[in-house]
């Protein structure tokens, strides 16, 4: 008598409902992994931006604080090399910040004046529902 293999059914195929739920499940889980990976980059990319931050300001703050005590000299070397009263000598230096503040904010005005609206991203904002309409 010859030995027979025992004959084993056929896979059962998957039905469309079952590849569609299949699909739609590993899309969910894709889609939770990448803002997963998502978050975890931006908290490293934050932290680090906001350290750079803290670093800035206070670069930026030690240059304000430079800038007072360059201000402090210049008055002082005022007085030394007019023979001024150091009051008369900080007047003077106070009047070259706000002769300087007020230039700059005349070329601020000036370049602020030349500031128009994006007049073609309008123009094309505003054809965007027509073209879904012509489409549809």
């Amino acid at each position: 008598m010859a030995h027979r293999e025992p004959v084993t059914p056929p896979a059962e195929e998957p039905t469309i409902g079952r590849l569609v739920v299949d699909a739609s499940r590993d899309v969910s889980t894709l889609i939770k992994s990448e803002i997963e990976l998502a978050k975890s980059e931006l908290k490293v990319s934050l932290r680090a931006g906001g350290i750079s931050l803290g670093l800035f300001a206070a670069a930026g703050f030690l240059v304000l604080l430079s800038i007072i005590m360059l201000s402090v000299a210049f008055a002082y070397f005022l007085t030394l090399w007019f023979d001024w009263d150091l009051a008369w000598s900080f007047l003077i230096v106070f009047g070259v910040y706000v002769l300087v503040a007020a230039l700059l904010a005349f070329v601020g005005v000036k370049k602020i004046k030349t500031v128009r609206p994006p007049e073609r991203a309008i123009e094309q904002g505003k054809q965007i529902p027509a073209a879904f309409k012509r489409s549809s």
